[in-house]
């Protein structure tokens, strides 16, 4: 089998890995799945037997001819193509339902590839996807802990995540330097709940975020927020001025920022 270490090319070899990765997506039976990254073909193998369909998005060439060889295209359609590039929308409309999506993402473009998934989430029902330990850390985070911060917020605006279980480097060909957990994303985005606009609401959280030592008084501030304006808001969101963004949920950073729209519009009338 081709492989090319510059791909992030890591194939899972363990056996019962595999099989809970597969039944992590629950009954798939008569519905569309689609892989990121087959490589090798061992998941693609496991969701084949249990599904209606298999999508294998495959960047490589030869490794999509190795799939395509191997597999029935009753059972696989190998699509040979960026998945940054694939049409879950349209992918969706086609198989008439919402889809279910694994992969073991290579760890150089992981948080492209959630991003990319979390544009497509109303083509979207659940994910079983597969991460360096330490990303999965972060994705799965609370408010508080060490490793709560953007990457966080970002997934989890997007549906609810849940760890799966942990994998070491031995269970890979060839072994990469990194453990991998496996966790689930299943997409319900909580922007009408919250009363956010996704389009704004995403780039504030960023802004939040900025600076991790920072309080979020000054990250406002960097951002272009007033002193007067941070305060009043925070004030009215219930958010200690002393704050840092680590530290809040995602519904206190959503009150927040209804706060500075009211703010906003109050000082624009926009």
């Amino acid at each position: 089998m081709p492989t090319k270490p510059k791909l992030g090319q890591n194939f899972l070899n363990d056996t019962e890995a595999i099989e809970r990765i597969a039944a992590s997506l629950g009954d798939i039976s008569g519905r569309t799945v689609v892989e990121i990254g087959p490589g090798g073909g061992a998941i693609t193998g496991a969701l084949a037997a249990r599904a209606g369909h298999v999508l294998a998005v495959e960047l490589d060439h030869e490794l999509a001819i190795w799939l395509q060889a191997g597999f029935s295209p009753d059972k696989v359609t190998v699509v040979e193509q960026d998945v940054l590039h694939f049409d879950f929308a349209a992918a969706s409309e086609a198989a008439g339902e919402r889809l279910r999506v694994v992969g073991n993402l290579p760890y150089y473009i992981t948080s492209q590839i959630l991003l990319k998934l979390a544009a497509s989430q109303a083509a979207l029902e659940v994910a079983v996807l597969m991460v360096q330990r330490e990303v999965a850390d972060r994705i799965t985070a609370g408010p508080g802990s060490r490793d709560y911060g953007l990457l966080s917020v970002t997934v989890q605006m997007y549906g609810t995540v849940e760890r799966l279980f942990t994998l070491p480097p031995e269970a890979f060909a060839p072994p990469p330097d990194v453990h991998s957990t496996v966790f689930r994303w299943r997409f319900a985005p909580r922007f009408v709940d919250l009363g956010v606009e996704e389009a704004t609401f995403t780039p504030f959280v960023r802004k939040a975020f900025a600076q991790k030592r920072k309080t979020l008084a000054n990250n406002l501030r960097a951002a272009g927020i007033t002193p007067k304006v941070a305060a009043a808001a925070m004030a009215q969101a219930g958010i200690d001025p002393h704050a840092r963004a680590e530290a809040l949920p995602i519904e206190s950073l959503a009150a927040l920022w209804r706060s500075l729209e009211v703010e906003r519009i109050a000082s624009t009338g926009i």
